[in-house]
């Protein structure tokens, strides 16, 4: 089968011909003077018929991509929901009962052995993590290759796995620099932040993590954003950070507590009507944090 590709592409070689492609052997070339310009096309359209169980008779080209965040990693293969054979043909009655109970067994078997289960659990957790917490598919990766590295050291043996599925995500967050306290976790796995705590510290310790500073500056957003204050403030309290982590004088202090302090010190210096508590409630810190901060800010400053 030939047919045209478009008038507006001319011949390369006459100038005058317009390019036809050959959909059977992929040439594409010039329908006047005959020059092959390129003799094979890619296809771009999607495949015939999907093999996913999930897709069902959708006709994509490529299937889910590999994720450390699946059991499997997304390279099982399944048997067809198709009933036909290679060539197509319909499948007597008593070989598509034979495939049907082969396809039965064949999904019975994906989960059979303990570590799969123990992932799939995991892992179903880590996705429902994943909707409460908003964070990207860059820090669910790491936290699954976090938690795949601890079974593998035998660290889930006689721990809770929703606990330390909270804490491999926690240890991402960090690793990331993506602004998640544990009492954010905390509250959204419905774990007490204290056995998030301690097994996050046990992933620290057997398997040598080595996690960054938060920078105080990257949490300035999320809380200008919950307590409703305007841009000139966060860029305020940003320059504020900055001038603090010179003179090292932020060395030491919660991040969470030094930002909302900075954000409460741009409030007053552009006259933003906000108390320290509709900010410390915003970052999820006390008053009195604020206030210490404040004051260690104010001094160290000269504001």
């Amino acid at each position: 089968m030939v047919k045209n590709l478009s008038k507006k592409n001319k011949c390369p070689r006459c100038g005058q011909g317009s390019l036809v492609t050959d959909t059977n052997t992929g040439e594409n070339f010039c329908g006047k003077c005959g020059f092959v310009v390129s003799d094979q096309a890619l296809e771009a359209g999607p495949e015939w018929r999907s093999f996913s169980k999930e897709e069902g008779d959708g006709r994509s080209r490529t299937g889910v991509p590999t994720s450390l965040a699946m059991h499997d990693m997304g390279l099982a293969t399944i048997i067809g929901p198709t009933d036909r054979d290679a060539t197509g043909k319909p499948l007597s009655s008593s070989m598509r009962s034979t495939i049907e109970r082969l396809r039965t067994w064949d999904s019975r078997s994906q989960v059979h052995e303990p570590v799969d289960r123990n992932f799939r659990q995991a892992f179903s957790e880590l996705d429902r993590l994943k909707d409460k917490l908003g964070v990207g598919d860059a820090v669910i990766e790491k936290a699954a290759y976090i938690y795949r590295k601890a079974l593998e050291k035998g660290l889930v043996r006689g721990r809770s796995i929703s606990a330390l599925i909270a804490s491999a995500l926690y240890a991402a967050c960090r690793d990331t620099e993506t602004p998640r306290t544990l009492k954010d976790i905390g509250l959204s796995s419905n774990i007490k932040r204290k056995d998030i705590a301690r097994c996050y510290r046990l992933l620290l310790r057997e398997l040598g993590l080595k996690m960054p500073v938060v920078d105080p500056i990257k949490c300035v957003a999320r809380i200008a954003s919950k307590a409703d204050l305007s841009e000139k403030t966060k860029r305020e309290a940003a320059r504020i950070l900055r001038t603090a982590e010179e003179q090292k004088i932020s060395a030491g202090k919660d991040p969470m507590g030094l930002a909302a302090a900075a954000l409460y010190v741009a409030c007053v210096t552009n006259g933003e009507n906000k108390t320290q508590r509709d900010v410390a409630e915003a970052a999820g810190v006390t008053e009195v944090t604020i206030r210490n901060r404040y004051k260690g800010l104010k001094q160290a400053l000269d504001l």
